[in-house]
């Protein structure tokens, strides 16, 4: 497998990590190192622009459905500087998740510049 398969699947799996994570200064940690200093969040409910955006959104969503957890759904499928994957969360006690859906990244130097998120479901 080629370093171009492996990185953006290990980046997709550190991304999904940070809508997991719950301390606010540990998230925001992580989203400074993964994303670049102009980064953007795109779907449906908001467009962020900037890690601060970006960070106070995915601790809204928290807020709004405290204890869901997001994983990755299937494999990261990358070419050139683009990947995508779906997604599920799912809330305390549910077998089936209350949102599904699926993001593009596009990244620059082994970072995300940006992030296009589509939902299939959502609560």
């Amino acid at each position: 497998m080629s370093e171009q398969t492996i990185q953006p699947k290990a980046i997709a799996e550190r991304y999904i990590a940070i809508w997991n994570e719950t301390n606010a200064g540990r998230r925001r940690a992580v989203i400074d190192e993964l994303f670049t200093d102009r980064c953007e969040y795109i779907d449906p409910n908001v467009a962020a622009h900037g890690r601060a955006e970006l960070e106070g959104f995915i601790g809204a969503v928290q807020s709004q459905y405290p204890g869901v957890v997001f994983t990755i759904a299937g494999q990261v499928d990358a070419h050139h500087d683009q990947a995508r994957f779906a997604w599920h969360a799912v809330a305390p006690g549910m077998l089936e998740p209350v949102a599904i859906g699926f993001d593009v990244m596009v990244l620059d130097g082994g970072r995300i510049r940006s992030v296009y998120g589509f939902l299939d479901k959502s609560p």
